[in-house]
């Protein structure tokens, strides 16, 4: 059995970005490309995911929920280089200890024109985290149990440096509103976790 990753990202749309996605060419805006990664781990006997808490800065993606990652860099010989290489920047898990799974699909991102690259990783110890508090204001440890329950999926009206008062699709994890790009991967990631639980 297969998983369309933009059947599982749609779940997770905002209907602006779906009326804005309809009117784009994306392949004619010189977009950045960026990588990041979902990097599950064990704690205690749980399975946890990472996920990071940005600054309150201005611009685009201030104070939102994130995966670790961040652009590719010339010097990167490809987007899983660039997804492990920013883990370990940002949250100090070395890229030695990380296993990766598989890449994920990637995610167009309208109002910083990136195209975003997940990729799925994992460590088999609990990693010791060490924050670049100059890009992550706090690690959200996410229980995967939370991801894979549906009742913390929700929508919730938002206000953003672009966009005032929009109601968006959202899961609510750990007491934080993870909506947006990063939304719409976990809800592939989630898509692929139910179904080797089915299988």
């Amino acid at each position: 059995m297969s998983v369309s990753g933009a059947s599982s990202h749609s779940i997770m749309v905002p209907e602006f970005r779906k009326k804005h996605l309809d009117r784009l060419n994306s392949t004619v805006l010189n977009p950045r490309h960026a990588a990041v990664l979902m990097l599950c781990y064990p704690k205690n006997g749980v399975a946890y995911l990472a996920l990071i808490l940005r600054p309150t800065y201005e611009g685009t993606h201030s104070g939102q929920v994130a995966l670790p990652g961040g652009k590719v860099e010339s010097f990167d010989i490809d987007y899983k280089a660039a997804a492990l290489r920013e883990t370990e920047e940002e949250i100090g898990v070395t890229l030695q200890s990380v296993t990766v799974l598989k890449p994920l699909t990637k995610v167009y991102v309208p109002p910083s024109n990136f195209w975003v690259h997940p990729f799925l990783g994992m460590t088999t110890t609990t990693p010791h985290f060490k924050l670049q508090e100059e890009e992550v204001a706090e690690i959200i440890e996410v229980p995967l149990a939370e991801l894979l329950d549906d009742t913390y999926t929700t929508t919730q009206n938002i206000s953003t440096s672009y966009a005032s008062d929009i109601e968006v699709p959202c899961f609510k994890l750990k007491g934080y509103t993870v909506w947006g790009a990063t939304a719409m991967m976990l809800s592939e990631l989630k898509t692929l976790l139910n179904m080797s639980i089915v299988d």
